[in-house]
C-alpha cells in the first residue's frame, strides 16, 4: 500500500521539482493595453481574459489611456464540404475561422502590421449523430479560437517597448 501511495506521489514530485510551469502570459512590452473588438468577438474575450491574469499589463476602458491598442478584425467562420458519399451524403466538413489584427502604439504609430489568422480543423460527418457533431464542431471552433488568442499574445510577447524610440 504504501509502495502504491509513493508511486502515485512520485511524477508529480519530479515534474513539480523540474521547475514545470504551465505556459502563461507575462512579460509583454507595455504596461496597458486597450482592445478594440467587435461586440461578440470570441477571440477578443479569450485574449482580454488571459491578459486579466497577467500581472504585468493592466487593461484600460478606452484607447487614449493605452500605450498599446490592439485592434481584432470581424471573426469569420466557414464550414465548407470536404468529401461525399457514393449516395451523395456528406462525410467531412472543412471547418475554417478567419480574422485580423494589428497594434499600434501612443498617436497611431504601427507596433504590429496587420496579420491575417486562418485556422482550419476537419471534422467527420454522420448523419445518425447529428446532436454530439453539432457538439464536436462547436469544440472545434472554441479551439481554432483559443489558438487564434495564443498567437496574438504570443506576437504581443515579442513586440518592442510601445514607447520610446525604436532606433
Amino acid at each position: 500500500m504504501k509502495r502504491r501511495g509513493f508511486l502515485a506521489v512520485l511524477p508529480a514530485a519530479l515534474v513539480a521539482g523540474c521547475g514545470f510551469q504551465l505556459r502563461r502570459v507575462d512579460g509583454l512590452s507595455f504596461g496597458s493595453l486597450f482592445i478594440d473588438a467587435p461586440a461578440g468577438s470570441a477571440v477578443a474575450q479569450r485574449v482580454r481574459s488571459s491578459l486579466a491574469r497577467s500581472k504585468h499589463t493592466r487593461l484600460v476602458e478606452t484607447a487614449a489611456e493605452a500605450e498599446a491598442v490592439l485592434r481584432v478584425g470581424q471573426e469569420t467562420r466557414s464550414k465548407i464540404i470536404l468529401s461525399l458519399s457514393g449516395a451523395g451524403r456528406v462525410t467531412e466538413y472543412r471547418l475554417g475561422l478567419q480574422l485580423a489584427y494589428s497594434v499600434s502604439g501612443q498617436e497611431g504609430r504601427v507596433l504590429a502590421d496587420a496579420e491575417t489568422i486562418e485556422l482550419y480543423r476537419d471534422l467527420t460527418y454522420d448523419d445518425a449523430q447529428v446532436l454530439a457533431k453539432g457538439a464536436e464542431e462547436q469544440l472545434l471552433y472554441r479551439d481554432m479560437e483559443e489558438s487564434a488568442a495564443l498567437r496574438i499574445l504570443r506576437r504581443l510577447q515579442r513586440m518592442p517597448r510601445a514607447t520610446g524610440d525604436q532606433s
